[in-house]
């Protein structure tokens, strides 16, 4: 399944680090999903480190985030306490929930195909995907999503 803008977002449930289940349907404005392939590999901790800077602005402009990898709920921990991530990391071991937002799919490198998340980016809005970012590219993009949602109304 492919997911696709100004359609109903897919529901989920999964396990967080605030030890409480997050499931979608308890989201009732705002929210910003960014998947990333690893905790603490270079890319993904940028990133990471990125969209905590701009945690407060994000809960300022009342929109929840929240960060999801295939890696255990016990990484996530590690991962959230060595950067001081101040929102919540889901854990989508099974790859479900990726492969439902077609996250999960072919990737490249240095000439191997393999099978890894695909480094995107999700804004849903009351159940809604409003704006999908795919193949995402580290550097600015926080700042890039941050003016988008800032400027949604």
């Amino acid at each position: 399944m492919k997911i696709k803008e100004n359609k109903k977002a897919p529901s989920f449930k999964l396990p967080s680090t605030s030890k409480i289940d997050f499931d979608l349907k308890n989201i009732k404005g705002k929210l910003l999903i960014y998947f990333y392939p690893k905790d603490d590999t270079p890319g993904c901790t940028v990133e990471t480190k990125d969209f905590s800077k701009l945690y407060k602005k994000f809960k300022k402009i009342k929109c929840e985030l929240v960060g999801i990898s295939k890696d255990s709920l016990e990484s996530h921990e590690k991962f959230k306490k060595k950067y001081k991530v101040p929102f919540e990391l889901l854990s989508d071991i099974d790859i479900k929930m990726q492969k439902k937002y077609g996250i999960w799919g072919t990737k490249s490198f240095m000439g191997k195909k393999f099978l890894g998340t695909i480094r995107s980016t999700i804004f849903i809005d009351k159940g809604k995907i409003i704006k999908i970012w795919s193949n995402v590219r580290v550097k600015d993009h926080a700042q890039v999503v941050f003016k988008f949602v800032k400027s949604y109304k």
